[in-house]
């Protein structure tokens, strides 16, 4: 099923301010509404990107990244 983009977009800015609300009212990244909310946020943001590339080329300027991947950076710090 192909998703519309504004219909992604939407729903980026309903996960971002959902994560929003959980980090405020939990004040600890380790609670269970900002990891749930951080997991649909990234969704939310992949689905878009997805959709933005797929119905017009267009990539967003930024990626998300994981805890591995920031191993690798401040390996390539060192040298």
């Amino acid at each position: 099923m192909e998703i519309d983009p504004r219909a992604a977009l939407d729903r980026l800015i309903e996960a971002l301010n959902a994560h929003y609300e959980a980090a405020v009212h939990a004040q600890d990244p380790e609670a269970p509404a900002v990891i749930s909310a951080t997991v649909t946020l990234e969704d939310a943001f992949i689905t878009y990107d997805d959709t933005l590339m797929t119905h017009y080329d267009v990539d967003l300027p930024f990626d998300l990244f994981d805890d591995d991947d920031d191993e690798f950076d401040d390996e390539d710090d060192d040298n």
